[in-house]
C-alpha cells in the first residue's frame, strides 16, 4: 500500500531482502521508499511490514516554511512495523512506522537518505485486516 500522495507515482510491492532508501519524490508532496537503485519507483509495503534500518532512524519533527526551522530527531531504534493510519479520512498521510516503544512517526517525516531491509511481510490477511483496525493512533512529531 502506498500513501494517497503517491498514487501517480510508479509503483511495486516491498518483498523480503528489498534495500529501500527514503526519497523525497519528485512532483509529490511526500516521502517514502524506494528501492536501491529504483529512484522513481515507490516500494510500497502492506501493514505488519517489517523493517530494519542501517542507523537509528532519524525524522523531521514539524513542518515549517524554511528547510532551517526543521528539527531532526533520532528514534532509538533501528527495527520498526509499518502501518497505517487514519485510513476514515482522505487526503491526509496514511503511512506510519511503529517502533518497539510504541512510538509512531509518520513515513512522509522521515529524513531522506537512510537505508533499511525488509525483514517479512505480515503472516498473513488477518494481520493486515488487524492493522487497519489500529488506525486511530497518536503520532510522534
Amino acid at each position: 500500500m502506498c500513501d494517497y500522495s503517491l498514487h501517480h507515482v510508479a509503483s511495486r510491492p516491498a518483498k523480503v531482502g528489498d534495500q529501500l532508501v527514503t526519497t523525497q519524490f519528485s512532483n509529490s508532496i511526500t516521502r517514502g521508499f524506494t528501492a536501491v537503485g529504483e529512484p522513481n519507483l515507490a516500494v510500497c509495503l502492506l501493514p505488519g511490514t517489517e523493517v530494519a534500518f542501517e542507523k537509528e532512524i532519524e525524522f523531521e519533527r514539524g513542518f515549517g516554511l524554511f528547510s532551517s526551522w526543521r528539527r531532526e530527531k533520532r528514534i532509538g531504534d533501528k527495527v520498526a512495523r509499518f502501518r497505517q493510519l487514519n485510513v476514515d479520512k482522505p487526503n491526509v498521510h496514511h503511512d506510519a512506522l511503529e517502533f518497539p516503544n510504541g512510538d509512531i512517526v509518520l513515513v512522509t517525516r522521515l529524513s531522506e537518505g537512510q537505508h533499511a531491509t525488509v525483514l517479512q511481510l505480515p503472516a498473513s490477511p488477518h494481520s493486515v485486516n488487524r492493522e487497519v483496525e489500529l488506525k486511530h493512533a497518536a503520532v510522534v512529531g
